[in-house]
């Protein structure tokens, strides 16, 4: 069979440092923002021309870091508990037999200001800073948007988890980031089989800040927020 080749058209800068407590599907988190900066050889306007018209785009990207060479037929979905085992293409693991993934997002400008634009500038993101990007695609709502399909095992959102700050964590930094932080940390980023009381520390870089946090009284407690 012939090889197939694919370029790296662009890389999307993005407030999650780590793979670690990045929302489990686009959409999840507002405030998660990113940068989607073009390769020079992709670099040109014409390319986006009419993009602005729409609202959300489509990412094709690569699972950068979870790139192996083997794989296997089944996987454990978090939204099952990390216990019960579905077939991959029944999944949206990113341990696939090609680490290619799928994520909607909102455009909210295009940046033609900037020496390395045109830069898309997005929300509602699920990738971690450096995501290589393979295609963009305009999200079409009258085909995109399917309100009676069947979602499977993810059928609904999942919960959240109220969040509270230890001290006054949360006054050395401005709204924004702090709201991202909280809807980040609501979704409970620790894996499904750890959830419920859990007395270990976690943490997460969000943002350029590395939030430590743990669980107490079923919500998020932050102990401790640094700049990195």
């Amino acid at each position: 069979m012939q090889d197939i080749k694919f370029n790296i058209i662009a890389h999307v800068r993005t407030c999650y440092g780590e793979k670690f407590g990045i929302p489990r599907q686009p959409g999840l988190v507002d405030e998660a923002w990113g940068e989607l900066i073009f390769e020079p050889g992709y670099r040109n306007a014409d390319c986006l021309r009419g993009l602005e018209k729409f609202s959300h785009i489509w990412l094709v990207f690569v699972f950068h870091q979870a790139l192996q060479e083997n794989w296997n037929a089944t996987v454990r979905p978090p939204r099952l508990g990390g216990n019960e085992k579905v077939g991959v293409f029944a999944s949206r693991s990113p341990f696939r037999p090609n680490a290619i993934g799928l994520s909607c997002v909102a455009l909210k400008e295009i940046d033609h200001d900037q020496q390395n634009g045109p830069i898309l500038k997005i929300t509602g993101v699920d990738l971690v800073d450096g995501t290589p990007v393979l295609d963009i695609k305009p999200y079409i709502p009258y085909c995109d948007s399917l309100p009676h399909a069947i979602g499977g095992f993810a059928h609904e959102r999942p919960g959240r988890l109220d969040v509270h700050w230890q001290g006054e964590l949360d006054e050395v930094m401005d709204r924004e980031t702090k709201t991202l932080i909280e809807n980040t940390l609501a979704a409970d980023p620790r894996p499904a089989y750890q959830q419920g009381e859990d007395p270990r520390e976690y943490g997460c870089l969000i943002d350029g800040w590395n939030v430590k946090w743990r669980v107490e009284n079923a919500a998020i407690l932050i102990s401790d927020c640094r700049i990195v």
